[in-house]
């Protein structure tokens, strides 16, 4: 279940002492965005009035290559088991060794292993931040283990292969389980906005596969009665979001389709600087910011935190609703307020034409916190 703006609300467990989350640095800017993003965490946790949160840190990406021969070693996902969230960073997968290249990258890895099927990206735009579609504002819920995807639809493998050295194959699976959840998921957070689903496919040339998709999602939609539901093939739905993208509140599609509209959404909303998500399943979730490592920029103090900060809100939220802590979303709620009101303010990194280092955006962030 998700909440009004993005956030994803778990079936509640029962509540914990405490809040283990689990750290992933990665790579590239990660180094600088990762620490920011958990001093941000803590200022807002203890301004709510929550119990500090029991950070885990575990190797991931060139680190753990340099250290465990691998770039998402065994010790890590043993770890990530028994947490109850996990903050990743960017990975550069393009930096590491040939060996490990074409292999799954970190995040592909633990999405996949976890079973986390639901990516829900939101794009905002916000006051200060110039945007091509200014009035943006909403989610899209993104398959995140089938679909045209070939390192996340197999068991063993890859649905991706080539049968001689001039033909190459790839093998798209939809399953009525995977739509069903996902549309349930879109659903669930369309009832807690402005009651809208638009339902992205291409059934008009993939009949079977995106015709299931399209077709399960609309059965989903019949049991929300206060959600309005329509279909947009693709190519009109990149069409749409550029000449109209305010129009629309929670758009779900399959794995491929999600991962290009988020990254065209973000952009037109301001930056995918701004983009955050969060990959979830219904019994564990972890943040993660839209964006890649920035290599050019890495160590050079003007990475932009805030798509990490907000991915980290929306986790924060989810582990709010799993483990019944009203502080911890009253948490997430100072770090989205404390950035929208920062990057009124203009104070802004280089990306989004502003002045500030990673640092100092930081600090202003985390002023902003404690002012509420």
């Amino acid at each position: 279940m998700l909440s009004n703006d993005g956030r994803v609300n778990p079936h509640r467990a029962i509540t914990h002492d405490s809040t283990r989350v689990g750290l992933l640095v990665g790579d590239g800017i990660g180094h600088e965005i990762v620490p920011a993003t958990r001093g941000v965490v803590d200022t807002a946790v203890a301004a709510a009035g929550e119990a500090p949160i029991d950070w885990v840190t575990l190797p991931i990406g060139l680190d753990a290559i340099a250290e465990h021969g691998t770039p998402i070693p065994d010790v890590t996902l043993d770890a990530l088991a028994g947490l109850d969230g996990w903050v990743l960073g960017p990975h550069d997968s393009a930096a590491y060794p040939e060996e490990f290249r074409g292999l799954l990258t970190p995040g592909g890895t633990i999405r996949k292993r976890f079973d986390l099927f639901a990516n829900v990206r939101p794009a905002q735009a916000f006051s200060g931040v110039r945007a091509v579609v200014p009035d943006m504002d909403l989610v899209i819920v993104r398959e995140n283990t089938e679909g045209f995807y070939a390192d996340r639809n197999m068991h063993t493998g890859s649905g991706e292969f080539m049968p001689t050295p001039d033909v190459a194959l790839a093998v798209a699976v939809f399953t009525r389980r995977a739509c069903e959840r996902i549309a349930q998921t879109a659903c669930d957070l369309a009832a807690r906005r402005r009651g809208r689903v638009t339902v992205v496919h291409k059934a008009n040339v993939l009949t079977l596969t995106t015709g299931l998709f399209r077709d399960v999602c609309v059965e989903v939609a019949e049991g929300f009665p206060g959600v309005r539901v329509d279909t947009e093939h693709v190519d009109a739905m990149a069409a749409h979001l550029v000449r109209r993208g305010g129009d629309f509140d929670v758009v779900v599609t399959e794995n491929m389709f999600g991962d290009i509209l988020s990254d065209l959404a973000g952009e037109l909303s301001g930056s995918l600087g701004t983009a955050p998500s969060l990959n979830a399943s219904h019994t564990q979730a972890m943040a993660q910011a839209a964006h890649g490592a920035a290599p050019d920029i890495a160590g050079r103090n003007r990475a932009n935190p805030t798509a990490l900060m907000l991915s980290a809100a929306m986790l924060l939220d989810w582990l709010a609703a799993r483990q019944g802590r009203d502080g911890l979303a009253r948490a997430a709620g100072r770090i989205r307020r404390a950035i929208e009101q920062t990057l009124a303010a203009g104070v802004a990194t280089a990306d989004l034409g502003g002045l500030a280092s990673t640092a100092e955006f930081t600090e202003t962030v985390g002023a902003r916190i404690l002012r509420r």
